[in-house]
């Protein structure tokens, strides 16, 4: 069954919903690692959105930013990251690149320029390897700003990164010494 971009989209921002925020809104509840069985979704939400396997297998694999992760059994599904409950994705502390970067809205970077960056609601702060990415995140909010990282000098200094599955690097805050520069894109 072949479904269309704007349906792939709806797709997605509801397991992005149900996965990572609310999914309570369903009558169900992430395992310890963010876990929900695919079967109990589709017979949950049945009231929100109609979903198959094959539609969630489309939004899974057609998702750019590749935000989910099906078990090797094919029978569950998570979120990469982005929680705003409490999950353990079981990630494991790995050496950043020298630089990061996070892009973000310019009607956000006065706050941010004093406060640095936060996790706020979710469990990290995201940050991309490429300028690009960043953008592309920013842009989602407003006038693109990107904040440049000295995640080598972090790490140094004793800070944590993840990498989650679709390569989205994670840390818990990223205090404003370590900011190298801001650009307008």
């Amino acid at each position: 069954m072949e479904i269309t971009g704007k349906e792939l989209n709806e797709v997605s921002k509801f397991l992005s919903y149900i996965l990572r925020h609310k999914p309570d809104s369903i009558g169900l509840q992430l395992d310890p690692y963010g876990w929900l069985l695919i079967d109990d979704i589709i017979a949950n939400s049945q009231a929100e959105i109609v979903l198959s396997k094959e539609i969630i297998k489309e939004a899974v694999s057609g998702n750019k930013k590749q935000r989910f992760t099906i078990s090797d059994d094919g029978k569950y599904i998570r979120a990469n990251q982005g929680h705003s409950i409490k999950v353990d994705l079981q990630l494991t502390p790995q050496v950043p690149p020298d630089i990061l970067y996070h892009g973000t809205a310019s009607r956000f970077l006065e706050s941010i320029l004093k406060e640095g960056l936060k996790a706020g609601q979710r469990h990290h702060v995201h940050l991309s390897s490429n300028i690009q990415t960043a953008k592309e995140v920013g842009s989602r909010y407003g006038k693109p700003v990107i904040l440049t990282i000295d995640s080598k000098k972090m790490h140094q200094d004793g800070y944590q990164f993840f990498i989650s599955n679709n390569l989205v690097w994670l840390t818990e805050s990223v205090p404003t010494q370590y900011f190298l520069q801001t650009q307008d894109k």
